[in-house]
């Protein structure tokens, strides 16, 4: 599918969808909960039916009603088949740690974009507690585990390569035989998302020592519950950004005392100048003239996409660091970002682990006697330009948040053709009609 994003100027009220990252961690503690649990409001997505298919193969149930999801769990089987895991990290590695409880040999696939992704941290941290596990590839799925033989006890790894390789652990550390300690052999990178599995992990009835590089679990055992799904952070930066470069929006469902590191991107579009209003879940953010900053994403990862476009629209120069890992994720990202907005005519310096992105209105100097007359011409000259310009086309490398950052650009310059934009149903499978509910042109190819 391509989408074509002319200039728009947008306004009104969205609503967010759900959280993926909770949604997927809210069904996989009930599925290790005996007994029914709720999961209200979850997110519909790709990703989320992804993990619910996977979970439905190892006999967990889940009756889907439009607003809850009914799950039965502790009756955990050995599945028939191989796990497809369709293109979601999050299901394939929480999967890899649960087929580590049930005895048997289990394969674990991955489509073509989560096929590169690594998860040997995993499989060496899971075979000192016990559990044999290998890898078709170096270090990237598919994944063959042989269950039943998880002891518990000391293991580690590093704490730099994903955040979700921790969350898995800690999701079946209380099965364990003995007390099972993590350790950390690098800083924590996306600490925000570890805190969202404690809390998702008391919740329903699991509590866990911890004091950031190492954590310890007793065996416990999981209690049902009903849990209510927030608005998901990510979803969200793309439509705040949108008012902040293309006139005004407010967004629903979204709460700022989220355990969500992507809700950083508030006090990010307060540094760069834009106006930011909270009133219970809602945000409205009004645009004006952005300015260059500079940020640490090792945090909020997933929102260098987002934040790479608003310094590309604002004026003088940003510098984000901490963005190594955004190599690793559905496409290289550092690299799509690089492309698509040199694309557009931005200047972009990439290092190892930092983005510095030079920002299209930053001013060039002039004669200060410069003729008024002649500036009227060259704003002339301007419109005009802009009116014949040729689009640009993005790729968005098959990876959503390449497409909905972009998709920010669009709205403010016009003449983006994005490439691949059904990808966006991974996360946010409506993005395009909210985008054109808030003032956007869209014009949609389905071909």
């Amino acid at each position: 599918m391509i989408v074509n994003i002319k200039k728009s100027e947008v306004k009104g009220k969205v609503r967010v969808p759900s959280s993926k990252s909770m949604t997927i961690r809210a069904l996989m503690c009930a599925a290790l909960s005996r007994g029914n649990s709720e999961i209200v409001n979850p997110l519909v997505s790709e990703d989320t039916a992804a993990a619910a298919d996977v979970l439905g193969e190892i006999g967990v149930s889940i009756d889907k009603d439009k607003d809850v999801w009914r799950v039965t769990g502790g009756s955990i089987r050995v599945p028939t088949k191989e796990l497809y895991c369709g293109e979601s990290a999050t299901t394939l590695r929480f999967m890899t740690a649960i087929c580590s409880l049930i005895p048997g040999e289990h394969t674990l696939l991955g489509g073509p974009s989560l096929s590169k992704r690594p998860v040997k941290s995993l499989i060496e941290a899971l075979k000192k507690l016990g559990v044999k596990g290998s890898l078709e590839g170096k270090t990237t799925p598919p994944v063959t585990i042989k269950g039943g033989t998880m002891n518990g006890g000391l293991t580690e790894l590093p704490g730099n390569i994903s955040s979700q390789f921790v969350s898995a652990l800690l999701l079946i550390a209380p099965f364990a035989k003995k007390e099972t300690k993590i350790g950390l052999t690098t800083p924590l990178t996306s600490k925000p998302y570890v805190l969202m599995t404690l809390w998702c992990l008391k919740k329903f009835g699991i509590n866990v020592r911890t004091e950031f590089d190492k954590f310890t679990v007793r065996r416990q055992a999981y209690k049902p519950t009903r849990l209510e799904i927030e608005g998901d952070w990510s979803s969200a930066s793309y439509l705040l950004a949108l008012g902040a470069v293309s006139g005004k929006i407010t967004v629903d469902n979204v709460s700022t005392s989220s355990l969500q590191g992507d809700r950083m991107i508030l006090d990010y579009l307060r540094g760069m100048g834009a106006k930011v209003g909270v009133t219970g879940k809602s945000v409205t953010v009004t645009g004006g003239d952005l300015k260059a900053i500079n940020a640490d994403l090792s945090d909020c990862i997933d929102l260098l996409p987002t934040m790479a476009v608003l310094a590309a629209l604002a004026e003088g120069t940003s510098v984000f660091i901490g963005i190594e890992r955004a190599r690793i994720k559905e496409s290289n990202r550092v690299a799509a970002v690089k492309e698509g907005l040199e694309r557009i005519g931005v200047t972009v310096i990439e290092g190892q682990d930092s983005l510095t992105i030079v920002g299209l209105k930053t001013k060039q100097p002039k004669e200060e006697d410069e003729d008024e007359e002649e500036k009227d011409k060259e704003g002339e000259a301007g419109d005009k330009a802009e009116e014949e310009k040729e689009p640009v086309i993005i790729d968005s490398r098959s990876d959503h948040r390449i497409a909905m950052a972009f998709s920010v650009a669009g709205a403010a310059i016009g003449g983006i053709i994005i490439e691949g934009a059904e990808c966006v149903a991974k996360t946010f499978p409506d993005f395009w009609d909210v985008l054109k509910s808030a003032g956007v042109e869209v014009e949609i190819d389905a071909k």
